[in-house]
Parts: structure tokens; sequence; C-alpha cells
């Protein structure tokens, strides 16, 4: 179990960001809480749900994503290994 499996997209804030990285070709794009959750339903879905059914939004790539979830204000050097 990790935080995408833990994390509802109702647990966020309407203004966080998510970072959503090309596994393919290396695009990346953000979207924002309340974007996502515009589409019916998907406020109830887990951000390892929406991981696994978005793409790149890069033209003709349609590659699968990383999510990331961007904090504002709270950043720190320590990665801990993994990104």
């Amino acid at each position: 179990m990790n935080w995408k499996t833990s994390l509802q997209l109702r647990d966020l804030a309407p203004d966080d960001r998510l970072e959503m990285t090309c596994k393919q070709c290396g695009h990346v794009h953000y979207m924002t809480v309340q974007t996502i959750a515009a589409v019916r339903g998907a406020a109830n879905f887990y951000l390892d749900e929406i991981e696994r059914q978005s793409t790149c939004k890069s033209y003709g790539c349609w590659g699968r994503v990383r999510l990331a979830l961007v904090r504002k204000g709270d950043t720190s050097g320590f990665v801990g290994g993994l990104a």
C-alpha cells in the first residue's frame, strides 16, 4: 500500500496540482484536482486509478503517465531514494 492507493481525489484541495509525466516521451503536463473531479464520479477515484486511466497529452503519443503530487511551499531536498 502506498500513497496513491490510500489517497482519493476528494482528499486533496481543489487547487492542488497533479504532475503527469509520460513514460514514453517524457512530456509533462499539470492538471488541477478541480478539473479532474469535473468528470462525473471522478472525485471518488483513488490516485492510482487516475494514473492508470490517464494518457499523455502530447500530440500522437497516448503513452502511459506517472503521477506526482505537486505541493506548494513545503518542498525539501530529501527524496528518500525514490522519485
